[in-house]
């Protein structure tokens, strides 16, 4: 009998396309740029972009957040200077016909914004 979901094994491990999403999250660069022994891009980029669409990265963190809570790691104290913002020259139009677009700019929902530093912190 035939097991469900037979066919092509994976190329990839998930561990290697998971190290993938975490090393162009830490370099800060396009897609296009990560190593090929993480994958090809586009293989690195659709787990990426699927579990980011269903909340799996929201689930991962507020998972890691309650665990250094519970263990007392984390201090939750907030300061928040916002005396300058700047926007970048070319923030300043926007499509007159947003409507066309296949995706709004920032998927489904409201994507996180990660930078290196940031990446540098949490992992």
């Amino acid at each position: 009998m035939k097991k469900p979901g037979g066919g092509r094994p994976p190329k990839w491990t998930k561990r290697q396309l998971v190290d993938g999403m975490r090393w162009r999250t830490r370099a800060g660069v396009p897609w296009r740029d990560v190593p090929e022994r993480y994958g090809a891009w586009q293989t690195v980029y659709g787990p990426f972009r699927r579990w980011q669409r269903d909340g799996t990265w929201k689930r991962i963190l507020a998972d890691l957040q309650a665990d250094a809570d519970a263990k007392g790691l984390i201090d939750w104290d907030v300061s928040v200077d916002s005396s300058l913002a700047r926007a970048h020259q070319h923030a300043a139009g926007a499509r007159e016909k947003g409507g066309l677009q296949k995706e709004p700019p920032g998927g489904v929902g409201t994507e996180p914004t990660i930078t290196c530093s940031d990446a540098r912190t949490a992992g």
